[in-house]
């Protein structure tokens, strides 16, 4: 068994409220953990209104396959968000 695990920080610059950036962490999560079957929250920076910090974790039956369910995630992230990504930490245990 093997874990996977990354943290993706996104930049939101039109983002004005807290409640503008709720509601683009709740359909993003939503999309990510319907699309992929894995776990996600909003894990850090919950009170600066233009920055979204994501972990994502998975569990996989080998190396390869928890690597490309990671790759797979981060290309949507890129793809399905007007926001830019800054920063990516990826794990596999």
């Amino acid at each position: 068994m093997v874990i996977g695990v990354i943290k993706i920080k996104i930049h939101i610059p039109w983002s004005h409220s807290l409640k503008e950036k709720r509601m683009v962490v709740k359909s993003l999560s939503a999309k990510i953990r319907n699309k992929f079957n894995v776990s996600i929250a909003e894990v850090e920076d919950q009170d600066i209104h233009q920055i979204i910090v994501l972990g994502i974790a998975c569990v996989a039956g080998d190396n390869s396959h928890a690597d490309s369910i990671l790759d797979n995630v981060i290309n949507f992230v890129e793809s399905n968000t007007e926001g830019e990504v800054i920063k990516v930490e990826r794990e596999v245990i």
